[in-house]
């Protein structure tokens, strides 16, 4: 196997608060983060951009990581065409970081879908292809020596979809928001994966939205399915919990720290246990929302400039939400375990083995995206 852990850099020590709040839950626990390589290069280019909107996952020890997307000829500002890749790495957890099983391709290339990963495998539903969109929901499994990876499709949906919520309980992956058939929605559904059917259930209570995010958390008195931000033209920070068996919407917190809201559109998350979900990067509200205004209105030479200032921007002009972000569905709170000591991602593949967190790539800036992989771990 090909070990990626290269040169490993310690970034950040036991990661404890951030420059908008502190931890105040002393139950809260802390990330300690380093790199711990790159995304290998995928096959037929000479260099890694890192990847936007990966497949990301986990069966057990191993980490499948495939598709996303990036522009490696040209830069957006200069017309720059985005490639999707079929590209699948399988990975092993050691205590290095990742090592390099195989790599290995997807019968089509894919992103931007949603990831399910569970015992046997992972789950995954739509996506991007270069060309058009999916409504295929797709297995991934490891075959019996752990070498190689099995791709199957299991079912269709009766739309496309991506950039949404997707989520498995018992024997139903319910689906929410997203593009849907191309459009901002906020439909809901459910599939069954014994019968393939598709089931609409009651429509999601806020505005229509792409990238939320998303879990399956315990409120003390019964599972709900919770989905925060995401957008359109404009960043929400709003929240939501469905009850799965009343079949009903409620309020959830919004995305608030002491006092002001934060986008977690484009950001992703896991489940810290089964109350908690940790929520990583999100484009900057005020910046989103200006962007899409002037790039949607200005015309001729003031459009011109304006791109060329936007696209310009270092990284970190864009002030990404940095915060690592924690959702307590028993408190109906939320709180920050402080910085992550990386450049915020958004669309980053973010996947979660124990008390071992791998975020993995994402776009840096519009445009931009980083080839670089890191573990964090909880503690």
């Amino acid at each position: 196997m090909k070990k990626i852990a290269l040169g490993l850099v310690v970034l950040s020590l036991g990661v404890t608060g951030c420059s908008t709040g502190t931890i105040k839950n002393k139950e809260m626990k802390e990330v300690t983060w380093k790199h711990i390589g790159d995304l290998p290069v995928p096959k037929g280019f000479e260099k890694q951009y890192g990847v936007a909107g990966p497949l990301a996952g986990h069966i057990g020890e191993y980490v499948i990581i495939a598709g996303g997307a990036n522009f490696p000829y040209k830069p957006v500002l200069e017309g720059g065409a985005k490639v999707v890749y079929s590209d699948l790495y399988l990975m092993k957890k050691t205590s290095d970081g990742l090592e390099l099983v195989k790599h290995t391709h997807l019968p089509k290339e894919i992103g931007y879908g949603s990831a399910i990963s569970t015992e046997k495998g992972i789950y995954y539903i739509g996506g991007t292809y270069q060309t058009g969109v999916s409504n295929e929901i797709i297995f991934v499994g490891l075959n019996k020596d752990k070498t190689d990876i099995e791709v199957k499709t299991i079912g269709k949906l009766p739309f496309e979809y991506h950039s949404g919520v997707a989520v498995l309980k018992g024997d139903d992956i319910f689906i929410v928001a997203g593009k849907q058939n191309g459009k901002d929605s906020k439909n809901f559904y459910k599939y069954n994966l014994s019968t393939g059917k598709t089931s609409e259930l009651k429509m999601f209570p806020g505005t229509e939205r792409s990238q939320p995010v998303g879990q399956i958390l315990h409120n003390g008195k019964e599972e709900m399915l919770y989905v925060f931000g995401g957008g359109t033209g404009v960043a929400f920070t709003d929240g939501y919990a469905y009850s799965f068996s009343q079949d009903s919407w409620s309020k959830a917190k919004d995305v608030v720290l002491n006092n002001h809201g934060i986008s977690v559109l484009g950001a992703n998350s896991v489940k810290l246990d089964s109350s908690k979900m940790l929520v990583i990067g999100g484009f900057n509200k005020a910046i989103w929302d200006d962007a899409n205004l002037k790039l949607g209105s200005l015309k001729g030479e003031a459009l011109k400039n304006y791109r060329e200032s936007y696209f310009n921007k270092d990284p970190q002009d864009f002030n990404w939400n940095k915060n690592m972000l924690v959702y307590n569905a028993k408190t109906n709170t939320w709180e920050s375990m402080g910085e992550i000591p990386f450049m915020a991602p958004c669309g980053e593949g973010l996947v979660k083995i124990g008390d071992t967190i791998y975020s993995i790539n994402g776009e840096i800036k519009p445009g931009i995206r980083s080839p670089r992989i890191y573990e964090g771990k909880l503690k």
